[in-house]
């Protein structure tokens, strides 16, 4: 694919299409790899953003709670040594 390097201030840079951000998923930033004489721009990606707060939003409604027993019960392990 073709890109046109346009202006942005007093530097230069790449505009990508909303088809290209949809499709690979990009939100506000990219890691730009430089490899081989290659630049890589790899969407960067937080798979457990927002978790803190879910999981306070569980405690406070109490819906952390285990949902078995814990397999160990007795914890003296003396037996396995």
């Amino acid at each position: 694919m073709e890109l046109s390097i346009i202006k942005i201030g007093n530097s230069k840079g790449v505009r990508l299409s909303k088809t290209l951000i949809e499709k690979y998923n990009i939100k506000d930033k990219v890691e730009l790899i430089l490899e081989k004489g290659y630049m890589i721009l790899k969407p960067i990606s937080k798979p457990r953003q927002g978790w803190e707060e879910a999981f306070k939003e569980m405690n406070e409604k109490g819906d952390d709670e285990l949902l078995f027993d814990d397999v160990f019960e007795n914890e003296d392990f003396e037996e396995w040594t």
